[in-house]
């Protein structure tokens, strides 16, 4: 699976300096986890599940979740479940069937990753047992609610390892049996990790947040090789108050929300050992009467000739997308939790690293004897040891996400990726 695959190689030619890494379930979890960019969440519960992921990871989606939680209704969750495990065989059998010219069509993995979202521990384990082989285009599971006090946590944790087990136990040329510890079997990189997110009561209030954190730092990182990335539930944290946002406004105008994160951001998401963090869901995706001004400036869609495609971003309301993406650039967070594929060219897009931002973090990355030097652009001063870790991180989206070519903005990916 690669970022941008489905462009021509003219287009990928002219607009990428340094392209994409081409990567699988097995690449290293850590820039897995900085590709995770747009994550597409769908009800788990829709009719033509499996070709709704087909269809998607065509169009550039590279990570989905089959969601089983707050997008089910209570007395559906059975019937959902069934629907998972149909899905799944579904794509397990389109992954290994005869291709078009007699050999075996590549499989699913190398497309995207495929998660599930849960609602308890016993629920995980069910499924997986139902699932079987199927289980191999799994790259793991989203945990919702995820906090330590009350032992949730672990408890998610341990049903991991029985998955893990299962998942051995149902790879083709596996030995032993399901109930022999995962620990026992050589998965190499290829396991299946949970992405937790943090939504619960005890992680937004102030008087509690603090030591809740604290908490779940310490269990994340004594099963770090479990954990893909961290996910923020911004819609459970603004019901806490009863609000909810406007296409208008951006999580960081919600004060109390924006709080949160900056405290997750704080806890989790430290340069030296933290972890990815993902941006919070847009929830908006249809036309609708807006109230301010758009803020979406004119000239890079002039220069790129393309006014056309700015005005069909303010017709979709899509410009406060884009403002909250950057922010959530600025303030720590990549990717992002979307609920719409009209988002996921957007998200997308604008993960894409400069020709100038790569020039810098060249420049710096690895340069720790300190000192400070003009950017190759001649525009800022790059100082070599305050900025390790923000070089750090922008050579893992460039192998993510690729580098721009120069002259080239975000405006050309947006026009590749919306049309």
């Amino acid at each position: 699976m690669r970022h941008f695959d489905f462009l021509t190689e003219q287009q990928a030619c002219r607009l990428f300096h340094a392209r994409p890494q081409a990567l699988t379930l097995e690449s290293d979890p850590e820039l897995l986890a900085v590709a995770l960019g747009a994550t597409l969440y769908s009800p788990a519960d829709r009719p033509q599940l499996a070709a709704d992921v087909i269809k998607q990871s065509s169009r550039g989606c590279l990570s989905m979740v089959l969601c089983l939680e707050d997008s089910i209704a209570d007395n559906a969750v059975e019937a959902a479940e069934d629907n998972v495990v149909r899905t799944l065989e579904l794509l397990r059998q389109e992954a290994t069937g005869p291709s078009a010219d007699g050999g075996t069509a590549p499989s699913l993995d190398s497309r995207l990753m495929l998660f599930i979202r849960v609602r308890t521990p016993e629920q995980m384990i069910r499924l997986a047992r139902r699932c079987g082989a199927s289980l191999d285009l799994l790259a793991g599971f989203v945990i919702p609610k995820f906090d330590n006090e009350t032992g949730r946590a672990q408890l998610f944790l341990d049903a991991l390892q029985n998955v893990q087990a299962i998942h051995a136990a149902a790879r083709p040329g596996a030995s032993g049996t399901a109930q022999e510890p995962a620990s026992h079997r050589a998965l190499g990189n290829r396991r299946l990790r949970i992405m937790p997110i943090l939504e619960s009561p005890i992680v937004i209030h102030r008087e509690t947040r603090s030591a809740a954190l604290a908490n779940i730092r310490t269990v994340l990182q004594a099963h770090r090789e479990d954990i893909l990335a961290v996910r923020i539930g911004a819609t459970d944290m603004s019901s806490t108050f009863g609000l909810r946002r406007s296409r208008d406004l951006t999580i960081y105008d919600v004060k109390v929300v924006a709080s949160v994160i900056g405290d997750i951001v704080n806890v989790l998401g430290r340069s030296e050992d933290g972890f990815v963090i993902s941006g919070p869901v847009w929830e908006h995706y249809a036309n609708t009467e807006r109230l301010l001004r758009p803020l979406l400036r004119a000239t890079p869609f002039a220069e790129s000739d393309d006014v056309a495609l700015r005005q069909r971003i303010l017709l979709a309301n899509l410009d406060g997308l884009m403002r909250e993406i950057s922010l959530d650039h600025a303030n720590g967070l990549l990717g992002k939790t979307v609920i719409h594929p009209s988002h996921v060219p957007l998200v997308h897009a604008l993960s894409v690293i400069s020709h100038e931002e790569f020039l810098d973090a060249k420049e710096i990355a690895g340069n720790s004897s300190g000192g400070a030097a003009a950017s190759a652009y001649g525009n800022k001063m790059n100082e070599m040891k305050p900025h390790q870790g923000w070089a750090r991180q922008t050579l893992l989206r460039a192998a993510a996400f690729g580098v721009a070519a120069p002259e080239v903005t975000f405006v050309d990916f947006l026009e590749a990726g919306m049309n």
